[in-house]
């Protein structure tokens, strides 16, 4: 097996040749690369970094969207030596400043204007810093190179097949391949450094569960410069010989989904919320007729989902039902989407809620969760698609040791293990033990059927002022089983009592209001969320969600917040996970109101 990425590369390039690797949209149409044609300019795009100066060990950096020349440019910095900075392009130019300074990038690679701004920004204070541009300038920009001139000027006189495979040869798997910027649910970015050794073990052991085949199309979603992309968008379908498409943005998704037919797809759950939010939505518009069609074919298949849960196969009769269901009503739903030829869907990052497993399972879609961390590369579990357990994050990889500390930590060694944080020896120490045993900082168990099941980050834990234990992640999760919650926030340190700051589904009460004509302004927002009737339905759904917890557990308090949490006020990680330590400092004189009240109980 390959020790390196560039080895991984240039073997798939060798095998895979003629296949198309990358599918990306010009024209209103999506036009094939193959393997040839993506080495081909993997060696141009290396020569030219080689003359601009960067050399083995130097830092570049990539701030852009998913597309065709981020792959380029990773393979291209890889196979001399260099070391990606993937970063995420939705972040503001201060965090753009702040991870090219942290890194050390010699070079930034942007796509479009909106990036460039943010690294001519970033050039002020790192003026030897060395500007490339995907997109073609509408007019010069001093200190700006272009990326199309520079492969032109390579193109002119290339690296000789000797000179470029001694480059790529030399380097090692104890190598730096890149510097992964974590997201900062909690604390600021911190970058993992992850060598050639730790990503190839990792999707050697990945793709014998991942098992995606020559020819095949993922279509390619997660941020590339995120390690769960950077994953199982980009290195493990290189490395099968799979096919690549570029999803264009969030607005096209669903048309992309339609144009490419994908085989596989990596999703964060907020994005199969979404889909599941819209199917119903669509649904509901529907005839009282073809909504009973659909609510029968439904049960039918969360039916056979339970028993598999059980690990039971379906009765002949239910098998039966199972083939007419989706034949009247699921096979024309995944034709309509796209999703026709959908082996399943991958997601990782956050917690999946199981209404939302169980909805994709019914129509014949599966979820596999898994589990992984930046500071892993990012693979430790996976649910094998023969048994997917909801709740739970999978079976561990065979090649990566997982267990439970005494305080409910998990803890992972083995080869795909970071080599530690970028500039921060101390922090290495007491993330990594000399034994080499990780501390993720999140707390679980392992069941009887060895499928690891994360309970939450040991950050997060709640300790109110009894004494007792909370762990919000499993209350946000069983709140977002209800159809009228969007987003929730679990509060409650050193307090009596559990409360919890709340975004409705806005578009889901509108449609609740207008149903039972209410008298709300249901464009209204602010008027929703504040009205009584809204505050009673989410009380209720509350009550009826947290029936079974412990008495200490129980959320006692709410407050309902106007508007959704957003990237763009920094309230969202550039993966949808809820910035908690930036939400209770942003809305601490609610939640300090929230318990000066004492009328909810």
């Amino acid at each position: 097996m390959p020790e390196t990425l560039c080895q991984m590369f240039q073997e798939s390039v060798k095998k895979f040749a003629d296949y198309p690797a990358m599918l990306r949209k010009v024209d209103g149409r999506f036009r094939a690369i193959t393997y040839r044609e993506m080495g081909a300019r993997v060696r141009m795009l290396a020569t030219a970094l080689l003359a601009l100066g960067i050399g083995k060990g130097d830092p570049v950096a990539i701030l852009s969207e998913n597309r065709p020349e981020w792959a380029i440019a990773d393979f291209a910095t890889l196979h001399i030596g260099a070391v990606n900075v993937g970063i995420f392009p939705t972040i503001p130019a201060s965090q753009v400043e702040y991870i090219v300074g942290d890194s050390g990038a010699k070079c930034l690679i942007v796509s479009d204007r909106e990036q460039l701004g943010k690294a001519l920004t970033t050039k002020k204070s790192l003026p030897k810093l060395c500007v490339i541009s995907i997109n073609r300038l509408e007019a010069p920009v001093d200190d700006v190179l272009s990326y199309d001139e520079l492969v032109r000027e390579a193109e002119a006189s290339p690296l000789t097949d000797r000179a470029f495979e001694e480059r790529w040869s030399s380097v090692m798997p104890e190598d730096w391949a890149s510097i992964i910027y974590t997201s900062g649910t909690t604390a600021d970015p911190r970058g993992a450094i992850l060598s050639h050794g730790n990503f190839t073990s990792n999707y050697t052991t990945g793709r014998k569960v991942l098992a995606f085949q020559p020819g095949e199309v993922l279509l390619s979603f997660v941020p590339l410069n995120h390690v769960f992309g950077r994953m199982v968008d980009h290195y493990l379908p290189i490395s099968l010989g799979s096919t690549i498409a570029y999803v264009e943005n969030l607005r096209r998704l669903r048309q992309n989904m339609e144009e490419v037919r994908p085989h596989y797809m990596a999703l964060v759950p907020r994005v199969l919320e979404m889909f599941q939010e819209g199917l119903m939505a669509a649904v509901a518009k529907e005839t009282l007729t073809k909504q009973k069609l659909f609510a029968w074919a439904f049960s039918v298949g969360k039916e056979v989902a339970d028993r598999a849960q059980e690990g039971k196969k379906p009765a002949p009769f239910l098998t039966s039902k199972t083939w007419l269901a989706d034949r009247l009503v699921f096979s024309a739903i995944r034709k309509r989407l796209g999703l026709d030829r959908l082996r399943f869907f991958f997601a990782g990052g956050a917690p999946v809620s199981r209404t939302t497993l169980e909805f994709f399972l019914a129509m014949g879609l599966p979820i596999m969760e898994g589990y992984g961390l930046s500071e892993t590369s990012p693979l430790v579990s996976v649910n094998p698609p023969e048994r997917i357990k909801f709740g739970s994050v999978g079976r561990p990889f065979d090649e990566v040791e997982v267990k439970v500390a005494e305080d409910g930590e998990i803890l992972v060694r083995g080869a795909n293990v970071m080599q530690g944080y970028h500039k921060r020896p101390q922090e290495t120490r007491e993330t990594i033990e000399p034994d080499g045993w990780l501390h993720t900082g999140d707390v679980g168990e392992i069941d009887e059927d060895g499928y690891l099941i994360i309970t939450d980050r040991k950050k997060n834990l709640i300790v109110l002022a009894n004494g007792k234990k909370v762990l919000p992640q499993h209350l946000e999760a069983l709140l977002f089983e209800s159809p009228f919650i969007s987003q929730a926030v679990i509060v409650g340190d050193r307090q009596n009592t559990i409360g919890a700051l709340i975004v409705p589904a806005f578009d889901r009460l509108k449609e609740w209001a207008q149903k039972r004509s209410i008298t709300i302004d249901a464009e209204d927002r602010v008027a929703l969320a504040r009205a009584p009737e809204v505050e009673r339905l989410i009380r209720g759904e509350i009550q009826r969600l947290t029936t079974n917890l412990a008495d200490h557990e129980k959320i006692r308090r709410f407050s309902l917040l106007e508007r959704e949490l957003t990237m763009e006020t920094g309230e969202l990680t550039p993966t949808l996970k809820i910035k908690r330590r930036v939400v209770l400092e942003k809305y601490k004189q609610l939640i300090d109101s929230l318990y000066a009240v004492t009328g909810q109980s």
